[in-house]
């Protein structure tokens, strides 16, 4: 069998970069990912809690809209109170009917980060020109309402096509959030330059865990606080990403977000969050560019 290669980085194992620090000589770069995502009527891809019904399949759609109604006015309380930064990972399609949320980004200051137009598509099954107006609009809506333009990427359900990071380079995209294949930012090539790759959590993330392997909210609580516990200790040898990955109709539950902003909470009180860069993507993406080479892969 002849292996399929990407091209579009090499293998670089973490042992072998220079050791570099975050600002302020800081070791752990930790964000907070909000996915702020808007489906389609009776059609279309959707996150679901249980078995999906035949369309229009009120039950789940009127679950994933709980989300936007209540779910994330509940998290934003939370994020203030805790006074946390956030970045959204956002349909563009959010802003056209619930401009609430958009203002509300706006006054946190809030990073954002495009997501695509609507999460009921996948932009793997589009083709070139269909991908690349569909990133272009979505960039304008997104810079229209969030008052400036997203300058990272992650596609609905993390998809990409054979020339998604070409067509974001090209469209002034700085780094891309699809690949989880690393602990630090690293050069990805494209067909007229190169795009930087940040870490995004698809462990540390409320769906996959709760929704996926169907574990309860106080194992998303336990593993908040180990993967943290753990890469404070490895940070000690080199300078790392930590990201929480949430969902508005996920973590936006109250069961469900009473065990992460006991997370938080406890995370904050460590001792060793003194040594923690409380960021978000744009800015590490930002400061890794700006690095020797050697210490990005």
């Amino acid at each position: 069998m002849n292996l399929k290669k990407h091209n579009r980085y090499a293998y670089s194992p973490i042992t072998e970069r220079q050791d570099f620090t975050w600002p302020d000589g800081k070791r752990l770069a930790f964000y907070c990912a909000l996915n702020v995502e808007h489906f389609s009527f009776g059609e279309g891809l959707g996150h679901t809690p249980t078995a999906p019904g035949p369309q229009p399949d009120v039950r789940n759609f009127g679950w994933r809209d709980y989300g936007l109604r209540v779910g994330i006015w509940r998290i934003f309380d939370v994020m203030d109170e805790l006074k946390l930064p956030m970045c959204h990972l956002l349909n563009a399609s959010v802003c056209e009917e619930m401009p609430q949320i958009a203002a509300r980004i706006r006054t946190r200051n809030d990073e954002v980060i495009g997501h695509g137009y609507t999460n009921s598509e996948r932009q793997s099954d589009m083709d070139e020109a269909a991908e690349a107006a569909m990133i272009a609009h979505a960039t304008r809506m997104l810079a229209g309402s969030c008052g400036r333009r997203p300058y990272g990427w992650m596609g609905p359900w993390i998809s990409e096509t054979a020339v998604t990071p070409d067509l974001l380079q090209e469209n002034g995209y700085t780094f891309l959030m699809d690949w989880p294949a690393d602990d630090q930012p690293f050069w990805m090539k494209t067909r007229a330059g190169r795009i930087l790759s940040v870490p995004y959590p698809i462990e540390i993330n409320d769906t996959p865990t709760m929704l996926s392997r169907a574990q309860p909210a106080t194992d998303f609580h336990r593993m908040i606080l180990d993967q943290f516990e753990e890469m404070l200790r490895l940070s000690q040898q080199q300078s790392l990403v930590f990201g929480i990955s949430m969902h508005t109709f996920c973590t936006g539950q109250p069961f469900r977000l009473a065990q992460v902003r006991q997370a938080l909470q406890t995370l904050m009180k460590h001792p060793g969050f003194d040594h923690v860069w409380v960021t978000t993507p744009g800015a590490i993406a930002e400061h890794a560019a700006g690095l020797p080479a050697a210490c990005v892969a």
